[in-house]
């Protein structure tokens, strides 16, 4: 019935208008519910009419945001004595719960209002101390706006006091407060809620389940999470694709796509949000083999206009290093927006095509899409990559003056890194020095790398040195210090500063590179003799530097910074995480296949002298991508042209 119909029909008999009302919001018809309220209030309908009613109105006032009306009808409430009935009150809590800037004063005069100056919760917690009786309901909705305004300790305490005052928690309690360990990782009492929950039998509930998996796969505990899953009688799409999000927070990527057939099979049908969960991760391990296997199911399932996904897959193929099939999805799209245009700069400019990238931007502009801090972020990149100084300082000033937006510190860094780059450390200095925000040790850091390569022993320290005031435990800065002092012939220095780590109990992260073949991750790091394919690796390495000395091939021992004999040098720079893992990749892969390798650290200069050889001598694409960026080989040259 429409609001206009209830409004011309017939007034129904006294003892019937509590019960249409009911009806009426029991099936979702709220407005309905508020304009049979209303004329029941302006006819001749006993008294006792509106405690039967007030809980419907208010559940629909509460639906359909209408503050000012559910304000009153708590007042009507209070006069008519039917606060007294706890059906009426627990509508009331909801109310306000839903309706947080919806108040009552202490004075008790009823008040709407936006700017949230009492705590959203006085008022459902005036009504609660005020209630005659309650009941878990009651307990609940106060426990859940609790938790919703992040009162975590709170929430313990009243779930606490609910129990000594006789009242059980359901599942409706534990789901509410299952988050509140995930989100503080405290795995140790949320197991202890996961044990009430089987002892009381309500572990197989679906909302509970939902949240046992949530909460042990923010403590990093994915198969407590699998077996919560796989416990449960009854799943769910909701289930389902909490799961899936559980395996991908963690990086379990083999793990969540084994859950994702299994879901298939089961017939559920993926939902955006499915892939928006295992799409990313993909990306972050560069797993390019079940990427596309995503991609397949996104084009089976219909999603290929989506354009989250679109964006999301956008991101995944440049991780992977396949910027040829990001640009085809992106020319696929029909209106991209902001989020597509910023992942497909941002791949270009990780790439190494960086003017392509600016040309990107500007068509992004001339088709009206505006850009946010992150594009602006990736044009900067983009600049910095091929030693861009003008339009980096150029595309930097244009955020403020032309768009309004105010630069963060991650854009004050990379527009430090595109001065740093070229040798202007002098100017880099001095704008990271009259920075409006603060700069941290990061944003220092960019410069610290900066004078490492460009050897400028003298501005490092100084850098350096207040890298350390802000963190006194920064392992980034000792070691690129001690490197810096190496480079300069400084071994005492660099001796020196190394035994402070040691003593300091500071260890840096070592280099490792990996490499996917065949669904298996191989991990390498530096004269890793682990591997079972180690002495093959060696012996095609072997053959490869003799090819290579015969064109020319002279190892750069630039990079090893330890005070040792040239020779030794030569043999540190042979055992390199990326030649093992590089050579390993060509000799187990079908030839022309292109090898994939991925660094936790900046690619050395002589690893990528050695690999331009190798692209060539192998007639292999080889992508490797370290800390900064992508290295594309191919017949001996790198997308980068030597600049990174």
């Amino acid at each position: 019935m429409s609001v206009a119909a209830a409004a011309c029909a017939p007034s129904p008999p006294p003892l019937s208008w509590a019960y249409q009302i009911r009806v009426a919001a029991a099936q979702g018809h709220f407005r309905d519910a508020v304009s049979l309220f209303l004329r029941m209030r302006a006819s001749a309908a006993p008294r006792s009419s509106v405690p039967a009613s007030l809980p419907a109105a208010l559940k629909s006032c509460a639906a359909l945001g209408l503050r000012a009306l559910g304000a009153s009808l708590h007042g009507l409430a209070i006069r008519s004595g039917a606060f007294a009935d706890r059906f009426t009150a627990n509508a009331l809590l909801n109310f306000y719960c839903k309706l947080p800037d919806t108040y009552l004063h202490p004075s008790g005069v009823i008040s709407v209002d936006g700017t949230g100056s009492p705590t959203a919760l006085e008022s459902v917690r005036k009504v609660f101390d005020e209630m005659p009786e309650r009941d878990v309901v009651s307990w609940n909705t106060l426990v859940l706006g609790c938790a919703e305004e992040g009162r975590h300790q709170e929430v313990l305490g009243l779930v606490r006091k609910m129990w000594r005052d006789g009242f059980r928690p359901d599942p409706f309690t534990l789901s509410s407060v299952l988050p509140i360990f995930a989100e503080c990782a405290d795995i140790k009492r949320g197991m202890e809620a996961h044990g009430f929950a089987i002892r009381n039998g309500i572990d197989s509930d679906v909302f509970v389940g939902s949240s046992l998996i949530y909460m042990y796969a923010n403590c990093t505990r994915t198969d407590y999470s699998v077996k919560v899953f796989d416990s449960l009688p009854v799943r769910d799409p909701i289930l389902w694709n909490s799961m899936l999000a559980g395996c991908a927070q963690n990086g379990s990527v083999v793990e969540a796509l084994r859950i994702f057939r299994r879901m298939l099979q089961a017939g559920v049908r993926p939902v955006p949000v499915t892939f928006s969960s295992l799409i990313p991760v993909c990306g972050n391990l560069a797993s390019l083999r079940f990427g596309k296997q995503l991609h397949a199911y996104v084009i089976q399932s219909g999603f290929e206009d989506n354009a989250f996904i679109s964006s999301s897959l956008i991101d995944m193929y440049c991780k992977c290093g396949e910027i040829s099939i990001s640009r085809r999805v992106f020319d696929r799209m029909p209106s991209p927006d902001t989020v597509s245009w910023t992942a497909m700069i941002m791949g270009y400019a990780l790439h190494g095509p960086a003017r392509e990238a600016l040309v990107l931007f500007e068509s992004m502009e001339s088709g009206n899409v505006k850009p946010n801090h992150i594009t602006f972020l990736a044009v900067l990149t983009a600049c910095s990559h091929a030693g861009m100084v003008d339009k980096g300082r150029k595309y930097f000033n244009s955020m403020s003056d032309q768009y309004g937006i105010v630069p963060t510190l991650e854009h004050c860094a990379a527009f430090a890194d595109i001065l740093g780059r070229v040798g202007e450390l002098d100017e880099a200095y001095n704008f990271i020095s009259k920075m409006q925000i603060k700069p941290t040790a990061s944003v220092w850091s960019t410069l610290l790398r900066a004078c490492r390569v460009h050897k400028n022993t003298s501005l490092a320290e100084d850098v350096a040195k207040k890298i350390m005031e802000l963190e006194p435990r920064s392992i980034g800065s000792h070691v690129v210090l001690s490197n810096v002092y190496s480079v300069s012939g400084r071994w005492t220095e660099a001796a020196r500063l190394r035994k402070s780590m040691r003593n300091k109990g500071m260890k840096k992260d070592p280099a490792c590179s990996w490499i996917e073949v065949k669904s298996k991750l191989h991990v390498f790091v530096a004269h890793d003799r682990s591997h079972p394919w180690y002495d093959r690796i060696i012996d095609a390495l072997n053959v490869f530097s003799e090819h290579m000395a015969h064109q020319g091939y002279v190892p750069n021992t630039e990079d090893v910074f330890q005070d040792i004999e040239e020779e030794q040098k030569r043999y540190v720079l042979c055992g390199h995480s990326e030649k093992l893992a590089i050579v390993f990749g060509i000799l187990s892969t079908p030839p022309g296949t292109t090898v994939r390798v991925m660094k936790n650290l900046r690619v050395c200069i002589d690893c990528h002298t050695v690999t331009k050889f190798i692209s060539k001598l192998a007639e292999r694409e080889i992508v490797v991508r370290d800390a900064n960026r992508f290295h594309h080989f191919k017949d001996g040259n790198c997308s980068c042209g030597d600049f990174w």
